[in-house]
């Protein structure tokens, strides 16, 4: 009998299908037992179907999502990167479905990529992380095999930042309209992006100042930040606006072939990848890169006493810890404090003679 009494406690069934037994107690009536016992011995007759978190989402169309998601919350020059990574995946993977994807086989990806430098493949590790991740919040996977991948160890150095006089001997150098856009980024510290995209809306000659949008904050979000002109950038932008074409809102743009659709066009530059370092040969200084010289006004800032937090709302970081990275100059502590380990070090040796020529 599978349904019994024990003395005391109550009711109890208790029975064995497939070499498994089942049981449960107590029960107060023995017709309360026969009930779970009979709803028990339906369950396993017909086990109900078992819900499964949907795990064969091919990778394609998890990557095309992200791209989409990445297009509408980031930058066009984020968008761009990402879609320059997500074509070399798809070569790899497209034909896959996500579960299909394993760590070993990312690995192996990674190794590859390391060819080309350290950099290179941690950066693909970080968006590969960053797919998953979006596939799984969205319910497309429930796993990331892209988490357990370690990145790759990198010989770091200090960053290298053009003194002012190679910064100017490569202006000088420049035609007078890279010129302007060329001191634009000096003095405002501006990201490239935020100078190619700057439109005269943006700009108050009256209240002297220039605003900037970015999306590099939490969420994607475009936000703005006001920077005061300096007296060589409100002389550069009065002239450009006595200057512009009423018709165009940019204040740096220019005309291109487009080879796909076979027309003219006008915009905004995407980015000068080739002028700088054209105009570094021609100067016969060091390649450096527009982003060189937000680190070179940051560290101008710095040596002249001003505060980290107005650099920071400067250069439009988020967080104080990004500012500092920017920072490439000897605070006065940190001087102090080597000149402090020196004159002990002197006096030190001051002494010992001494006391030599006492004895």
């Amino acid at each position: 009998m599978s349904v019994y009494l024990v003395k005391g406690k109550g009711w109890r069934y208790d029975f064995t299908r497939q070499g498994i037994r089942h049981t449960e107690a107590w029960f107060k009536t023995k017709k309360e037992a026969d009930k779970v016992e009979a709803a028990k011995k339906e369950e396993i007759r017909n086990p109900p179907a078992i819900l499964e978190t949907k795990t064969d989402t091919g990778f394609l169309d998890l990557v095309n999502a992200r791209l989409d998601h990445v297009k509408a919350y980031n930058s066009p020059s984020h968008y761009r990167e990402y879609r320059y990574m997500a074509r070399r995946w798809v070569s790899c993977w497209g034909k896959l479905d996500c579960k299909e994807i394993t760590g070993p086989m990312l690995e192996k990806f990674i190794l590859t990529r390391n060819k080309v430098s350290p950099y290179t493949a941690n950066k693909e590790i970080r968006y590969l992380r960053a797919t998953f991740n979006f596939g799984k919040k969205k319910k497309m996977i429930d796993y990331n095999p892209a988490a357990d991948l370690d990145f790759l160890p990198v010989e770091k150095r200090i960053k290298y930042v053009p003194p002012l006089k190679d910064i100017e001997k490569v202006i000088q150098g420049a035609d007078p309209g890279t010129q302007d856009y060329l001191n634009t980024i000096c003095d405002t510290m501006a990201r490239v992006s935020e100078i190619n995209h700057l439109c005269w809306n943006d700009v108050s000659l009256e209240g002297r100042y220039v605003v900037l949008y970015t999306r590099k904050k939490k969420g994607g979000h475009l936000t703005p930040r006001k920077v005061s002109m300096t007296l060589r950038l409100f002389e550069i932008l009065s002239r450009r606006h006595a200057e512009r074409d009423p018709e165009k809102p940019w204040v740096f743009w220019h005309r291109y072939f487009d080879r796909k659709e076979t027309v003219w066009k006008e915009a905004p530059y995407l980015d000068r990848k080739c002028i700088m370092r054209n105009l570094c040969k021609k100067a016969d200084v060091p390649y450096f890169r527009y982003h060189a010289l937000r680190h070179s006004g940051a560290s101008i800032m710095d040596n002249n006493q001003v505060s980290i937090g107005d650099i920071q709302r400067i250069l439009g970081h988020e967080n104080r810890t990004t500012t500092e990275i920017y920072l490439h100059s000897l605070g006065n502590s940190e001087v102090e404090a080597v000149m402090t380990l020196e004159r002990a070090r002197l006096n030190s040796h001051t002494e010992s003679h001494t006391n030599e020529k006492r004895g």
